[in-house]
């Protein structure tokens, strides 16, 4: 589905992919974003639709991340205003590790996989660009 979207005086094409998908997959201006909706917008979702597939983390084929991936790459260039997960921490799969504020908005980073933290290479207040290394998981 292609939507316009405007903030502030800027105009934004954006595609959506599969909305039943995790995560979903947007197409802002020609760059491509992953997007995990917050587990409430889930169930929300879940009551509107009838017939649909329980999602899953990256069901999505063309998601640039997969879940064998030991690694949680920023999708979007911004501010690490918070990181809920240390060295250790035993996660699962779409578990929010990290908020980047990019546009004024904030934005969950989740896991792409279940298993155990073993670095987290960023920090609260710190910038990051497309695609830096936000976590590394134990093989």
């Amino acid at each position: 589905m292609k939507i316009k979207v405007r903030i502030e005086d800027r105009e934004f094409e954006v595609e959506v992919g599969d909305l039943q998908s995790r995560p979903i997959v947007a197409v802002v201006d020609g760059e491509q974003f992953e997007v995990w909706p917050e587990e409430a917008s889930i169930a929300n979702s879940k009551l509107q639709t009838t017939n649909s597939k329980t999602p899953t983390p990256n069901s999505n084929p063309n998601s640039r991340s997969n879940s064998n991936s030991l690694t949680v790459l920023a999708p979007i260039p911004g501010v690490i205003v918070a990181v809920a997960v240390g060295p250790g921490a035993v996660v699962q799969a779409g578990q929010e590790l990290c908020v980047i504020e990019a546009m004024k908005m904030k934005n969950a980073i989740r896991a792409n996989r279940a298993g155990t933290i073993v670095a987290v290479r960023v920090s609260a207040g710190q910038t990051v660009k497309h695609k830096d290394v936000l976590a590394e998981f134990a093989e």
